[in-house]
């Protein structure tokens, strides 16, 4: 059995050495556009940072490592076309173009940063985009280079970024086109992040909501200030571009396979594609989301984890099911936890909920304890039923974990009286004699009382 994949960075990589545990016959073989593979994309903001110097530790496994176990990896290898009758895909390189027959053929393709229509854009050397493991190390050596940055975006790796570019010393300016920064939050919680943020001292950083770039001005292949439509310039000596990303659906797309609203491959719950033997995986597809029931697009590397091995498991014959993503996400930024998971209020609202939240400010442990930090904690629930739809946490190190449990909640489809039942550890390290979480579903209770 020949097994082709397309891809290898998390999903791609993920679901050829599963196959081929699977299937030790068959043959299976990666191609890719990269120069790397098997690689931690969401630790380039680490490295940039320099919380280590080596960038070979994002590195997962390497083509030796794959090779050795029966894996053929080809890099900087573009598959061009997908020739569906003919179970063929068109691989080429510098050297040559072939044809490679397929049995089985997974597209892990991924996603690339969106690069906005901005006068210049591709113009200067000193504009990147985090990605691949050469805009890290380009991005790094810039950097220590380097005074001041742009951030255009102000999601996870903008803010990723900031703590980066802040810690090493650099002046920055981000420029956020909507009204408020992280705009994945709720509009409460996205304040309370740019409030918190903005009571560091000294405070290096700045801010720029309802902002938009109109054009880069520079001299000899660098950008040297950045212009905003409202007429305002920001000298700089790097920009960094974290707009959003899109997903590398188009090969798909091109062979007829079926492409969800969001632009991203559609899947069902065994990976499969609309066209037999072709199934999807990571980033470049969509998940059905485990509370509203919709399709989303929702490119995350432990999503892509889970993806690759039930692509690997169908394509071998073996019965899996994904059932689907909660869109749990956290992230880091000068002393900052920003997580969430399942619906904020407005998505809650949009998908036909009647959404009730309660917010609670508390701190992660005893605040005699000298490592206490004060954090905000949201949780939304159903009024209706009374079923748990999601939460946000923002500030001390310990916010993770209370989202981490409800999403095991929302996994369970739990409501806010069996959740309120809880019997979580306590010791002064580690939490409040109540937890916080267990604060917000008496909250709930007081608002949707005969559900509790």
């Amino acid at each position: 059995m020949n097994i082709v994949i397309i891809g290898g960075v998390a999903a791609g990589a993920k679901a050829a050495a599963k196959i081929k545990r699977l299937l030790p016959d068959a043959n299976v073989a990666i191609y890719t556009d990269d120069t790397h593979v098997s690689y931690s994309s969401c630790g380039l903001p680490y490295y940039i940072e320099g919380n280590f110097t080596d960038y070979k530790s994002l590195l997962v496994r390497s083509v030796e490592e794959f090779n050795a176990s029966g894996i053929e990896v080809y890099l900087e290898t573009r598959v061009d076309k997908i020739l569906v009758p003919q179970q063929q895909v068109l691989v080429c390189n510098k050297d040559e173009a072939r044809l490679v027959k397929y049995d089985k053929l997974i597209i892990a393709t991924g996603a690339r940063p969106f690069i906005p229509n901005i006068k210049g854009v591709k113009d200067f050397s000193n504009i990147y985009t985090v990605r691949k493991i050469e805009d890290g190390i380009n991005i790094r050596e810039k950097m220590l280079k380097s005074k001041r940055a742009v951030i255009i975006g102000s999601g996870f790796i903008g803010l990723e970024l900031l703590e980066a570019f802040v810690k090493n010393g650099l002046e920055v300016e981000v420029i956020e086109r909507n009204e408020r920064i992280m705009s994945s939050f709720d509009p409460d919680m996205s304040k309370l992040i740019q409030e918190r943020l903005e009571t560091i001292e000294p405070r290096s950083f700045n801010f720029h909501t309802n902002e938009t770039v109109s054009e880069f001005i520079g001299t000899n292949g660098e950008v040297n200030f950045v212009k905003t439509a409202s007429g305002k310039e920001f000298e700089t000596d790097l920009v960094l571009l974290s707009s959003g990303i899109v997903p590398n659906s188009e090969i798909a797309a091109d062979a007829g396979i079926e492409i969800g609203e969001s632009g991203a491959i559609k899947a069902n719950k065994l990976m499969q594609t609309s066209v037999p033997n072709i199934f999807a995986c990571g980033d470049c597809c969509e998940e059905p989301h485990l509370i509203s029931g919709h399709s989303v697009w929702v490119p995350l590397g432990s999503t892509a984890n889970k993806e690759g091995r039930c692509a690997a498991l169908n394509a071998a014959g073996v019965y899996t099911v994904f059932e689907g993503v909660l869109g749990s996400a956290v992230s880091r930024c000068l002393n900052t936890t920003m997580s969430m998971t399942g619906l904020t209020e407005i998505e809650a609202e949009k998908f036909g909920f009647t959404p009730v939240s309660a917010i609670v400010t508390k701190n992660d442990m005893v605040s005699y304890m000298p490592e206490a930090g004060s954090m905000t904690l949201k949780v939304i629930a159903d009024k209706v039923t009374g079923l748990l739809l999601g939460g946000q946490a923002i500030g001390a190190l310990g916010a993770d974990k209370r989202i981490n449990s409800l999403a095991s909640a929302l996994v369970g489809r739990l409501t806010v009286r069996e959740f309120g039942k809880n019997d979580f550890t306590y010791s002064p390290p580690y939490s409040t004699t109540i937890d916080p979480l267990l604060d917000a579903m008496s909250i709930l209770c007081s608002k949707i009382p005969r559900h509790c």
